[in-house]
């Protein structure tokens, strides 16, 4: 057995917590969309086509803001291809994904599923193949009241009201080789900056976010950041971070070295553009919105990146989920909790079927795959100030970074309920940890209400349709509150939520 220490204060918080970190992310690829979250003609499907096992899955999940519709997609996009009388609507090669995209669905579908779902919807303008203007047309579409050609145009498509879209995105990685309509950062940040001008004279209330660079790997990372804010920094307020896990030494304990990547990362960003804020005196902060991110490492083959013959909703990157995946999922969400004081939005890449913690199939059932779990249990207790702790456990080295502990944790406060919530992921894989936390500072006497652990024996353990519950939450089997010391027992790799509120 390992042993941890972990001391909350009451006094000591990082942030407030933005919930829109509970984010997901929703692209015209694959079968995200189509036989996704809409699929007219399935046995559960509304009057309007959208899949209400997916909607009902996508309400447990605790989604709190959708990014739509790309994704590399975005890049190609004319959004007037995806509104007005469907029959209309024309048919056109996606060459993101060299499928062929019918517009069965587009802007206001997705508005009319963001509301029957409870989400806000995140929207993106396609920097690519069109540019301001088009930005132009498309806030002014979507959010003016009425009495101009545009918005006149969405009344007579049926929505009287304006969408009100709060935030949007400029473009999609636009530094990546394999981008429609790829930029030097020079060339985007001009692009951005101008463009944001203009979405801001449309629409004073909304919010914008810059891209960053496509992910950290990437040649020209950081020098893009700090070049493209240097442009734009006066007219946005989100810089965009995309980063996707992988496992190159198929090992669980370097894998589990992403989650100090993801931190790293995300120090690094925040660091960039306080430098460009720096240069001008400014007490302005950019924040970050980890706009896509995910484990993606097993469907990432060239067949499961494009289908012959221009096929229309073709299976793309499906990835399976397993255990190890579901731990590593849980280990970045504590990291965006501890990082709350930047992250303020961040988006799962995608909902559904394409890298998604959702499953379907045509026709057929949907079911939550393991990463399913450590999200919506973060999204359902994770909620007021982020609390600043002190933990201590022993540790191991790896590739990836030269020390990572076993103990990996956050501490969320509910001032408004009084919840304290402890989110806790063992990282040693062959020992139980005997986890003490010291409660320091709220006050009278507390009760456990809730706690859970995600845990399997076998690491490569997968959710199917036929048996779906393999891996799901269950109760831990050792946990104890004595005043302000609280003791568990977490099983080997497992990744745990604790949930404390007063005695009534």
């Amino acid at each position: 057995m390992t042993s941890a220490r972990l001391i909350v204060d009451a006094d000591f918080a990082i942030s407030d917590l933005d919930r829109r970190v509970f984010g997901t992310f929703v692209e015209h690829m694959g079968r995200c969309v189509y036989t996704g979250i809409f699929e007219p003609g399935h046995p559960t499907a509304d009057a309007n086509g959208f899949r209400q096992d997916v909607a009902n899955l996508t309400k447990e999940l605790g989604v709190t803001i959708v990014r739509y519709p790309g994704g590399n997609f975005l890049s190609g996009y004319n959004w007037e291809d995806g509104v007005g009388p469907k029959e209309q609507r024309p048919r056109r090669l996606d060459l993101a994904w060299f499928s062929t995209e019918t517009n069965a669905f587009g802007t206001n579908e997705f508005i009319d599923w963001c509301r029957q779902v409870g989400v806000e919807p995140m929207f993106g303008v396609n920097l690519g193949t069109r540019g301001i203007d088009d930005a132009r047309r498309f806030i002014e579409y979507c959010n003016h009241p009425g009495g101009t050609e545009l918005s006149e145009l969405r009344k007579s498509h049926g929505y009287d009201k304006p969408h009100d879209i709060k935030f949007w995105c400029l473009g999609n990685e636009m530094d990546g080789p394999w981008q429609i309509g790829a930029k030097t950062a020079a060339e985007y940040g001009r692009a951005a900056h101008e463009t944001a001008k203009v979405m801001r004279w449309v629409d004073p209330s909304i919010e914008l976010s810059a891209c960053g660079s496509s992910n950290r790997d990437m040649p020209t990372y950081a020098r893009w950041e700090y070049e493209v804010l240097d442009h734009a920094f006066d007219h946005v307020d989100f810089i965009s971070l995309h980063t996707y896990f992988m496992n190159p030494h198929d090992s669980t304990e370097e894998f589990f070295g992403n989650i100090e990547l993801l931190d790293y990362f995300i120090k690094e960003v925040a660091a960039i553009a306080d430098a460009v804020a720096a240069t001008r005196r400014s007490q302005k902060r950019i924040m970050l919105s980890l706009d896509e991110w995910n484990v993606w490492y097993k469907a990432r083959g060239h067949d499961d990146l494009r289908k012959p013959g221009w096929p229309e909703h073709p299976p793309l990157i499906e990835e399976v989920y397993n255990t190890e995946d579901a731990l590593l999922i849980g280990g970045a969400l504590i990291t965006l909790l501890n990082n709350a004081d930047r992250v303020k939005c961040a988006c799962m890449a995608q909902l559904v079927n394409i890298i998604g913690p959702i499953m379907t199939e045509p026709g057929g059932p949907a079911w939550r795959q393991t990463i399913f779990h450590p999200f919506a249990l973060t999204a359902k207790y994770a909620r007021g100030r982020v609390l600043r702790t002190l933990a201590t456990s022993a540790t191991y080295a790896g590739k990836a970074t030269e020390e990572m502990a076993y103990l990996v944790s956050a501490v969320t406060e509910d001032e408004a309920t009084g919840q304290v919530v402890i989110f806790a992921l063992n990282r040693h894989l062959t020992e139980t940890m005997d986890l003490k936390v010291e409660l320091r500072g709220f006050g009278g006497q507390r009760q456990i209400v809730e706690a859970l652990e995600v845990h399997h024996p076998n690491m490569k353990a997968v959710n199917t349709k036929d048996a779906p519950n393999t891996v799901a939450p269950a109760p831990i089997k050792s946990v104890s509150l004595d005043g302000d010391k609280l003791v568990a027992r977490l099983m080997p790799g497992s990744w745990n939520v604790i949930v404390t509120a007063p005695k009534a």
